[in-house]
């Protein structure tokens, strides 16, 4: 039963909610949604418990998840420190490559790359980053890359600078953001953010939208002591993440996300 355990032996259970237009869809999408649920819950090693459904005209589908979580072996967004390097462990630009599949213009090859990135779990990446010992994270989700990092500088009580050309991007991602395809929360998140953001010159505008791309299922931004980011750089690569980059590091300094070319 070890496999159903969370680090430090606690078990973790997910709960399923999901809504969907049985009269509209067919029971076998239902079926797969899922079916797709429970293998990751299985990947992730924790337990399914049950769930809740609802008969809704737009499907959606999400897990509760419950845990309990070692007070001396966790990692949280307040602990970044000057002089920490940052780690992104995702390439970004999902919710942009997903408006323009809505828009039916999404090559099949781009597509398929997109849904990896998105079903790709972020616990080798926790794994690598308990294992090598860092002083805070965050998940890329829906405040995108920005927003969740400046709740980092905001925690932490420092300055984070973003080094924009060091960014990995979805292929094609930057191209249909040229072409006006960008979802209508990127522009919230710019403007949430607008009061506590430096943006130096130098940097392409393109590049320095996709910065505020809201994410589906995005990677860590991880806070590392400088003295061992090549440590945890070669520990995510030896879990198979090759999309990695450091992005940046932070610094004493009024909370707030400078980005940088």
């Amino acid at each position: 039963m070890s496999d159903i355990y969370a680090m430090g032996g606690h078990p973790v259970t997910a709960l399923n909610i999901v809504c969907f237009p049985v009269k509209e869809l067919p029971r076998e999408m239902l079926a797969n949604i899922l079916r797709g649920g429970i293998d990751k819950v299985h990947e992730a090693g924790a337990v399914l418990v049950g769930g809740h459904s609802v008969d809704d005209p737009e499907p959606k589908f999400g897990l509760a998840v419950t845990g309990i979580v070692d007070p001396s072996n966790f990692v949280t967004n307040a602990g970044a420190r000057p002089g920490d390097r940052l780690i992104l462990t995702k390439p970004i630009g999902t919710g942009i490559l997903s408006t323009a599949h809505k828009a039916g213009l999404l090559p099949e090859e781009t597509l398929q790359k997109m849904i990896k990135v998105m079903k790709a779990l972020n616990r080798a990446a926790s794994e690598a980053m308990m294992e090598v010992g860092v002083h805070a994270a965050t998940d890329i989700t829906g405040f995108g890359l920005i927003g969740h990092g400046l709740e980092m500088a905001e925690a932490s009580q420092c300055k984070m600078v973003i080094e924009a050309g060091k960014i990995v991007v979805l292929d094609e991602a930057i191209k249909f953001l040229g072409q006006g395809l960008i979802p209508e929360g990127d522009y919230a998140i710019k403007r949430f953010c607008s009061r506590q953001i430096v943006i130096h010159e130098g940097i392409d505008r393109d590049r320095l939208e996709i910065l505020f791309d809201a994410q589906t299922s995005g990677g860590l931004l991880i806070a590392v002591p400088e003295e061992k980011a090549d440590l945890l750089f070669t520990r995510l690569l030896e879990k198979g993440l090759v999309e990695i980059g450091l992005v940046g590091h932070m610094e004493e300094g009024h909370p707030s996300v400078e980005i940088i070319p």
